[in-house]
């Protein structure tokens, strides 16, 4: 019996890379504006794209599916970056922190809603204890970060979140047409000419260092690209409100990574709050008694 699934296996690598990147934007943000960073992030994925395009590509794109396409490069990366650099300029990471783990209950909504997945008490129960945990997991870190306008950041920072479970089931409903990794793609260029104008149009002027140079290569290949497209093939093979559970997951490895890589002490209130987040990630990923998809029909009407 295996303990992971492969769709979840991608999933803990995709969350262990995203929970890296803050690392990484750390870094980059020291000799580089925001604008800069991620529209070089993009621009280094879209490269790295380049060579296989021709082999990802649909042959035909719908009329009506170019309007899905282009309003999931508008949730993420577009509106999403946007709204999350407001919200970490304005509020403090704990604070982010906290709205951030009410994206698994947004997608679980929009999922019974839009796509009709089943939603069962007992992933409730686990989406609650997990939520619970990363609540607590923000509370106990510690941080240095000012909130110079809290109300305004967290009004971003839940607005970001918006813009992610929108991301996420559009995903889910293009990816039953498309290559994920062709929907990777599109992102990556995307939101290189999304993000370039407001490239252009920032004052600062970008440092070209081997450490920011560096960074913004790890985040391009590793996050833009491969975190992104193992994400992307993930919820293409469970429901979308399983695959959203694991982004709980990114403030546990954030810490973890944290402590191994930058030598920050790992309390004992984090130790709780990691464990509450795993439980109830491992009560959200029980499968729910129906078919292998669990998604239902979207409507059935009778004539």
């Amino acid at each position: 019996m295996r303990l992971f699934s492969p769709a979840q296996a991608a999933l803990l690598v995709a969350m262990l890379l995203w929970a890296s990147s803050f690392i990484a934007l750390k870094f980059a943000f020291e000799y580089s504006s925001p604008e800069w960073v991620i529209f070089g992030r993009m621009l280094v994925a879209a490269i790295c794209f380049l060579p296989f395009i021709t082999r990802l590509a649909p042959k035909k794109i719908s009329k009506a599916d170019c309007y899905w396409f282009l309003l999931l490069g508008l949730a993420e990366p577009g509106l999403y970056f946007i709204f999350e650099s407001l919200a970490l300029a304005n509020t403090s990471a704990s604070q982010a922190g906290m709205i951030t783990s009410l994206l698994p209950m947004l997608v679980a909504i929009g999922a019974a809603i839009w796509l009709n997945e089943r939603v069962t008490k007992l992933t409730m129960i686990g989406f609650a204890l997990a939520i619970g945990g990363a609540a607590l997991l923000s509370i106990s870190s510690e941080s240095s970060a000012s909130a110079p306008n809290p109300i305004f950041g967290n009004m971003m920072e839940l607005m970001a979140m918006i813009c992610a479970a929108a991301y996420t089931l559009l995903l889910k409903k293009l990816s039953g047409s498309y290559n994920t990794w062709f929907i990777t793609a599109f992102q990556a260029f995307f939101g290189t000419l999304f993000f370039l104008p407001l490239a252009l149009m920032s004052s600062a002027v970008p440092t070209l260092s081997a450490e920011g140079v560096g960074a913004v290569l790890y985040l391009g290949v590793f996050i833009t690209l491969g975190a992104y497209g193992l994400y992307n093939w993930a919820v293409q093979k469970i429901p979308a409100t399983q695959a959203s559970a694991f982004t709980n997951l990114i403030p546990v490895f954030t810490v973890i990574l944290a402590f191994i890589i930058l030598g920050e002490r790992f309390t004992q209130g984090q130790i709780l709050a990691s464990l509450m987040v795993i439980a109830g990630l491992a009560l959200s990923q029980i499968p729910v008694r129906q078919s292998s998809n669990t998604i239902k029909p979207h409507l059935d009407i009778e004539c």
